[in-house]
């Protein structure tokens, strides 16, 4: 009994680095050192007590550790130190700046090729925009049909 102290207090020590991996960001490094803890463990139960005693603490190993990794993750979304708040249009929060907005249904002319991504000024006010993938000459009349995002899609005017 009194061999079995070492092994498994550095299977536990070995748990402890896991939940720390998956908390402190180490790029892997806290996850080798387990491994590392892991693999002394089982050596020495495996040179102490035999092949019994130690297949049966790699299988607890096998379960216990993703079972670990799993719960970890788990709780490291409900703990204060995720981000919990969600950015919602209602509370003023948008990805698209209000004035492209003001945009849609206009006319105006390309200034490079689109391809589908270029140029075209509307108003005077030169603006990138994308076509719906279609190739536009320079100089094409264009019209907004819709704005997504940071992005103006235009197609060829109908003459």
């Amino acid at each position: 009994m009194k061999g079995l102290v070492l092994p498994l207090s550095l299977q536990l020590i070995g748990m402890v680095v896991v939940i720390a991996e998956v908390i402190l960001p180490s790029g892997g490094l806290l996850s080798l050192l387990a491994m590392g803890i892991f693999a002394y463990s089982l050596h020495l139960v495996f040179g102490q007590f035999g092949q019994g005693p130690g297949l049966l603490l790699v299988g607890l190993d096998l379960v216990l550790i993703p079972v670990l990794v799993v719960a970890c993750f788990r709780l490291l979304a409900r703990s204060p130190m995720t981000l919990r708040a969600e950015l919602k249009r209602e509370d003023g929060v948008s990805s698209q700046a209000p004035e492209l907005a003001d945009f849609l249904g206009l006319e105006g002319r390309t200034v490079t090729p689109l391809r589908p991504a270029g140029a075209a000024i509307f108003s005077g006010r030169r603006l990138d925009v994308v076509s719906r993938g279609e190739f536009l000459e320079k100089d094409t009349q264009v019209k907004v049909i819709a704005v997504t995002g940071n992005q103006i899609i235009v197609k060829a005017k109908e003459e």
